[in-house]
């Protein structure tokens, strides 16, 4: 809708709005603002979600998470979803 189209080379971090609850399966995700509830399908998507505000892009905070190169169509189309949901939101790079 209004909300700018997903980029993997910018940066992103975790709405504030945003609350993890870890689970077996990886997480539960609730948006206080919203009241949308998403699920991360592994940990290592969590590990993603939690670390994006520690690098330059999505695409960094793969290669650090250690996101195997043919998995990471699929893990850009789950954080796609959430930045779509409002979950994960771009920020300003830092210099």
């Amino acid at each position: 809708m209004g909300s700018p189209a997903f980029r993997p080379d910018l940066p992103y971090r975790k709405n504030p709005q945003v609350a993890l609850r870890p689970e077996p399966f990886g997480a539960l995700a609730y948006h206080f603002g919203n009241r949308r509830l998403s699920f991360l399908k592994s940990r290592q998507l969590v590990e993603v979600v939690e670390h994006l505000d520690d690098h330059s892009s999505i695409d960094e905070a793969l290669t650090a998470c250690q996101v195997a190169e043919q998995q990471r169509p699929g893990y850009l189309r789950a954080l796609a979803s959430l930045a779509e949901a409002d979950m994960i939101v771009r920020r300003q790079p830092t210099s």
